[in-house]
């Protein structure tokens, strides 16, 4: 099997590519005659590659047709800096959570739907799948099996056997637990642990919309995470968005290579709600500016006791 090769690749759903690539290798590796073991990356949030422009081909991750520029970028205006301190005040408010034991999960339920691109000998056709539900088990501690269901995208009970040890820039609870307080430091954290394009910015507001995703971030930890967002290049306000539920709220975004990625917020509880990507420009995939090419939505986030199990 072919090693997954680190590409440029534009901003997405990186939380959400995890399972598939997983799925691939798997099969990849029943096939292979000799087969090659490739884990602990997918714990690592920039090497996720974004679908919203890339798929697997033969164990391949194929770049997308989007180009890689890297325009500087403003810092952001004072209208969003002061929306990110509100959603940082907000998420410092939450309640801790306490008797958090090793082997339970974090129990995720969210649907999503986005732009992926096929490869093939004809050559590359891009699409936007339908809003699909998801649920997702993600262990506490990342040392117990985790599982994906998704079963209108293939993956029915997904059992994922856990690979100890973590990698830096997991996204487990537990790691989650001891990583900076303070915008200052957690912002050298982001930069340190992104990567996978050409923009040190955008790979750092990808992870921050990756941990915002299929995580539970403790409130200190959210907290420091939005003011470091505050501190991004090219961060803007948009002030009203939808996410895949059809709920509206504040966004926080970043434009890179053509698409608009929003991190979306309830504008009262400021509490997340999902994302949305929109095409600002003409696409090499086809799609017209003002196309919604991904959007998501966070419906339940909670801590279970066991593998399975729903609250």
């Amino acid at each position: 099997m072919n090693e997954l090769p680190e590409r440029d690749l534009p901003p997405g759903r990186h939380h959400l590519l995890k399972e598939h690539l997983l799925t691939e290798i798997r099969q990849s590796e029943a096939t292979a005659a000799e087969p090659k073991k490739n884990s602990k990356t997918w714990f690592r949030p920039a090497l996720l590659a974004g679908a919203v422009a890339a798929t697997v081909v033969a164990g391949v991750l194929v770049a997308s047709p989007f180009g890689d520029r890297a325009a500087q970028a403003d810092p952001p205006s004072k209208e969003t800096v002061r929306m990110l301190e509100e959603i940082a005040a907000a998420a410092k408010a939450q309640p801790a959570l306490k008797g958090v034991r090793d082997d339970q999960y974090v129990y995720i339920k969210s649907k999503s739907g986005y732009m992926t691109t096929e490869v093939s000998d004809e050559g590359e056709k891009s699409e936007i799948e339908p809003v699909r539900p998801r649920e997702f088990w993600q262990s506490v501690d990342g040392l117990h099996d985790e599982m994906l269901h998704e079963p209108d995208g293939g993956f029915r009970y997904e059992r994922m056997e856990a690979d100890p040890p973590l990698v830096e820039g997991d996204s487990h609870y537990r790691s989650l637990q001891k990583l900076p307080t303070d915008p200052v430091n957690m912002l050298d954290w982001l930069h340190k642990v992104s990567d996978g394009g050409k923009s040190e910015d955008q790979n750092t507001f990808v992870l921050v919309g990756d941990l915002s995703y299929e995580s539970l971030m403790p409130p200190k930890q959210a907290a420091a995470l939005y003011l470091a967002a505050s501190k991004i290049p090219g961060v803007e306000l948009i002030k009203d968005a939808v996410d895949a539920d059809g709920r509206h709220g504040v966004a926080i975004a970043r434009v890179d290579d053509g698409v608009r990625q929003e991190l979306i917020f309830d504008k009262k509880t400021m509490q997340f709600l999902g994302e949305r990507e929109v095409a600002v420009e003409d696409l090499p995939t086809g799609f017209e500016k003002g196309t919604v090419v991904g959007r998501s939505a966070i419906l339940e986030r909670t801590v279970v006791d066991k593998l399975g199990e729903r609250p």
